[in-house]
């Protein structure tokens, strides 16, 4: 298995929370940035959360304080906590590594937040 297989999204409403799950491709996850990204309809890919090999993160500023970008190494498991969700939280998530890499990109997982 080569390409990330994310897991975990839904229908939920404002408010709400999700738990994203990525099974990542061998031991990337410890030698690599892992981020997850979302693209929303009509809008560019964008990158919400990176996790370092050392586990420190990051986060755009649109999902700070919501968010939670977690790891797994032994597991090779990249997952997302996203808490107090909103309407513009809407897209399909993806798991990569930052960079995206053409060779990892998967289905993704659609996460729609409506009431």
């Amino acid at each position: 298995q080569v390409q990330s297989v994310e897991s975990g999204g839904g229908l939920v409403q404002p408010g709400g929370s999700l738990r994203l799950s990525c099974v990542a491709s061998g031991s990337i996850l410890s030698i690599y940035v892992m981020g997850w990204y979302r693209q929303a309809p009509g809008k560019q890919r964008e990158l919400v959360a990176q996790i370092t090999y050392g586990g420190n993160s990051n986060y755009a500023d649109s999902v700070k304080g919501r968010f939670i970008i977690s790891k797994d190494n032994a597991k090779n498991m990249l997952y997302l906590q996203m808490n107090s969700l909103k309407p513009e939280d809407t897209a399909v998530y993806y798991c990569n590594t930052v960079p995206g890499n053409l060779r990892y990109w998967g289905q993704g997982t659609q996460v729609t937040v409506a009431s």
